[in-house]
């Protein structure tokens, strides 16, 4: 076998390094690359240039227009082609023509300030918006940056590499200790421990032998395994997960729709009345074209959505720079607006709700042994494996400063676990499998063990056995621990009226376990990402709004097709934290319920800003037609709406 592996090709001999690909940094608020965007320099050169105008305007005239004609250019070239696009492309009116119209009106009976005040306004919020949901554009590139490459395929007793798009049903694979497996499949031949994190979730390695099933994307443990194919490579449970994320990114959320449906309407409406002022009146009502063309003017004007558009971005931007100093990050404001509205928030147990690494909970010691020395004896031989349950051992010998012994003929038993010599004794340390074998004489030994096991494992912990040659020494319990923040965020969550689930790849009985330490109010077991994406669904259409926490890259699809995703910064996977709408960059899960009640809070701000500033435009407009008046009363009135909006929105901020 050395021989044939020299042969093979070296992208296939890296495969067998035991590392796994690793998945791309989430991106982090960066104020360079934001004063980089193109709208906000225009925004920011635009409003800079005002402010010259308007100094300027004192000593001369001529200078003031001349640099208020390219604030106009500057802050409003952009917004007036998207709306010139969508008026040829889409034969639609949007907002950001009237927005420039609007501004060009005041400019056209000498307002020029005033014209510009709008189109900075109206800019610098564009330009804030489009950073911030240019940012929230979910990516699968870390998902696909975990998807195989290739396999190494048995054809006829010779070996070769080839693409995973070539394999078929049937083939046969080898499966070197701490390659990617590349195909769903069956093992045929070799036993080995799998780690299934990136596919079920599940925070310790699965035992594989003759006739498990095996899936792409899962990392081989410690012994060679041969595979037979089951699934085209496109068929896969990892390609599924691909594609899953896919289809929930195209979904557009309602109140998008709505807003762009509210956007066309009105200005049309707004741009279909200000035509009818300026060519009616004088013929309807006598009125002399210069007067029709000012009240036109100020009808524009105050017509003009500044103060709505400011109702919403303000307030959602300060909620989100709030969070962000709580080490909460929100990916766009939508998510934040979805937040109010949750109902049920679904925690992922793996690595959210627990710290995802096992720790040990019991060392039973046997008759004639104690538990210093049990924990020794088991560190001693452990130390050189890298499989989560050694580790856990030695980490407890480590920290309770337990002295170690020397070990001879360390060795890794595939299927099964580990051994080594102490002082010419065979110490093993494996599955509790053997307490299932005939017992022979000492069958009241092993009815006392299965016992203990039996106990251990109604708690939900992982069993080993540690043997002294053919005797029975004592059993090591392992577990992986709740946070201790969960049960407190569940409480806190469960205050505020929303319910808690909790989904996870891992048994009903260590499942059961856990939602009993957190108290959540439901509770979903043997899930692979397929089935919580089912679960999240299902929890839509009984609940509303959904909320999905989760760290792994299995969780992508859920975090995909929840309302709002949200994943956990420190120990989160590269895929989960580009897939999730929210990141919690210090992983504290208590400050979940804090932002549902900033959301909500948000979403009431926003009601009362959209109120007041429609309020303000419709008296306006009413007060123009009714008794007419001045263009400056009504660049104040707008105005200082549009200030008032902003400021409340700022409240956010305390």
């Amino acid at each position: 076998m050395q021989a044939t592996s020299k042969q093979l090709p070296k992208s296939a001999a890296r495969q067998g390094t035991g590392q796994q690909p690793r998945a791309p940094k989430p991106r982090r608020f960066d104020p360079v690359a934001m004063l980089s965007n193109p709208e906000m320099q225009a925004a920011l050169g635009s409003g800079l240039l005002m402010l010259i105008a308007w100094a300027a305007s004192g000593w001369s005239e001529v200078l003031s227009v001349v640099l208020y004609v390219i604030s106009y250019t500057v802050g409003g070239w952009i917004k007036a082609k998207e709306g010139v696009e969508t008026l040829v492309k889409e034969r639609d009116l949007d907002v950001n023509l009237l927005m420039i119209a609007a501004a060009l009106g005041a400019a056209a009976i000498g307002y020029w300030n005033e014209g510009a005040m709008l189109i900075f306004i109206f800019a610098m919020s564009g330009a804030l918006e489009s950073y911030t949901m240019e940012r929230s554009k979910k990516d699968i590139s870390a998902l696909m940056a975990l998807k195989p490459a290739t396999a190494i395929r048995i054809e006829q007793g010779a070996m070769s590499e080839v693409p995973i798009d070539q394999l078929a049903v049937g083939d046969l694979l080898l499966v070197r200790p701490g390659e990617l497996i590349p195909a769903d499949g069956k093992v045929c031949r070799g036993e080995s421990s799998v780690n299934q994190a990136s596919i079920t979730g599940e925070s310790l390695p699965v035992e594989k032998a003759v006739g498990s099933e095996v899936f792409a994307g899962t990392v081989n443990g410690e012994g060679p395994l041969y595979i037979e194919v089951t699934t085209a490579a496109e068929h896969t449970l990892f390609a599924k997960i691909i594609k899953m994320v896919e289809e929930a990114e195209t979904e557009v959320p309602d109140s998008q729709r709505f807003i762009k449906r509210l956007e066309s309407v009105y200005a049309r409406a707004v741009v279909v009345a200000t035509i009818g002022l300026i060519t009616l009146p004088p013929f309807v009502l006598d009125w002399s074209w210069g007067n029709t063309f000012y009240k036109a003017m100020v009808f524009l004007v105050v017509a003009s959505p500044c103060a709505l558009v400011s109702s919403i971005m303000p307030a959602m931007l300060s909620a989100i720079s709030k969070s962000a100093r709580k080490g909460i990050l929100f990916k766009g404001g939508v998510h934040l607006e979805n937040m109010a509205k949750v109902q049920v928030v679904a925690f992922d147990k793996t690595g959210t709700l627990t710290e995802g690494v096992p720790q040990v909970t019991d060392l039973v010691a046997g008759e004639g042994y104690s538990r210093e020395q049990l924990l020794a004896v088991s560190a001693s031989i452990e130390q050189l494996s890298r499989h989560p349950l050694a580790e856990a051992v030695v980490r407890l010998a480590e920290k309770e400063q337990v002295e170690l012994y020397s070990t001879e003929e360390n060795r890794s038993v595939t299927g099964w676990g580990i051994e080594g010599r102490i002082d010419g004794r065979l110490w093993r340390i494996g599955r509790s499998d053997r307490l299932d074998e005939p017992a022979g004489a000492g069958a009241d030994a092993y009815a006392h063990w299965r016992a203990v096991r039996e106990q251990l494992e109604s708690e939900g912990k992982t069993v080993s056995l540690i043997l002294d040659e053919e005797h029975i020494a004592g059993m090591i319990a392992l577990q992986d621990t709740v946070r201790p923040q969960a049960a407190a965020a569940v409480q806190k969550l469960q205050k505020l009226g929303v319910k808690v689930a909790m989904l996870t790849g891992d048994r009903k009985a260590a499942a059961g376990v856990m939602a009993g330490k957190t108290g959540v109010d439901l509770v979903f077991a043997d899930l692979l990402p397929e089935d919580k994406v089912t679960r999240i669904k299902e929890l839509r259409e009984q609940y509303g709004q959904v909320v999905m926490v989760g760290d792994g890259v299995n969780d992508a699809p859920a975090l995909a097709t929840a309302t709002v995703g949200i994943g956990m910064g420190m120990k989160g996977s590269g895929a989960a934290l580009e897939i999730a709408d929210i990141v919690l960059m210090n992983d504290n899960i208590e400050e979940i319920a804090s932002t549902i009640e900033l959301a909500r809070r948000t979403q009431r701000i926003v009601k009362q800003n959209m109120i007041f500033a429609v309020t303000v435009i419709v008296t306006l407009m009413l007060s123009n037609f009714l008794q007419g008046i001045a263009l400056p009363f009504g660049v104040v009135g707008h105005e200082g709406s549009t200030i008032l909006v902003i400021l409340n929105g700022l409240r956010l901020l305390r």
